[in-house]
């Protein structure tokens, strides 16, 4: 069966200055270090091209920030962006509320707590996985289809998806902690295919020179 790689993009950073978590909410627009990013990104891709990857389908959640992060990569490779709601942010209860300490725990909010290894505040880990694990083997199986062995190619989509999709790939256990995810704003992590299953998973950070000074918002 021939070898395949599904990159998972994180978006780029998000102009937020009230400092919103804002999950799915609509309208929430790259800031200019986040078009910097994409453009980063696209830069990324377009030099891996010419030294002969063969990136063939580009795919991006329907959120305005994940089209946007798309945008100068679908530029760059020719390369026509496919909405794909499977791969959106997950649900989650604290949407649309400041992403602050002295929000999150006030009485009314406890209920949601009741269990984080769920979590119960939001999107399960497992519906989230099951998800993007369908969306990613469409993708691997579109990127075969029009490139053939060595396809590859690109869902751009949020921190959380792309994270407990990882934890899955690897093995690990779901639940986590989310300050220490691996998976920062334009990161790529690359689900490596071989016969049909998930060889290896690579991650790396093209845009790390533009990491410093980014927006921390949690969940974003």
């Amino acid at each position: 069966m021939p070898q395949a790689t599904v990159h998972l993009l994180r978006h780029g950073e998000v102009y937020n200055p009230d400092g919103i978590l804002y999950g799915r909410l609509p309208e929430f627009h790259l800031s200019e270090r986040g078009r910097e990013m994409a453009k980063m990104l696209a830069d990324h891709f377009a030099a891996r091209v010419a030294q002969g990857a063969n990136i063939v389908y580009l795919v991006a959640s329907p959120l305005t920030r994940a089209q946007e992060t798309a945008l100068p990569t679908s530029q760059a490779l020719d390369l026509q962006i496919h909405t794909e709601p499977r791969i959106i942010e997950a649900e989650n209860h604290f949407e649309g509320l400041k992403a602050h300490l002295s929000e999150f725990i006030k009485p009314k909010h406890w209920r949601e707590y009741r269990n984080p290894l769920r979590p119960s505040w939001g999107e399960s880990y497992q519906d989230q996985v099951a998800r993007m694990r369908a969306a990613v083997e469409d993708a691997r199986l579109k990127a075969i289809e029009l490139g053939g062995d060595g396809a590859e190619a690109i869902l751009v989509s949020h921190q959380l998806p792309i994270y407990a999709t990882r934890l899955s790939a690897e093995g690990r256990p779901l639940w986590h902690d989310p300050r220490k995810r691996e998976c920062t704003l334009t990161s790529l992590t690359s689900l490596v295919f071989d016969d049909g299953k998930v060889a290896r998973v690579e991650y790396s950070e093209p845009a790390a020179v533009l990491l410093p000074g980014a927006a921390k918002t949690p969940g974003a």
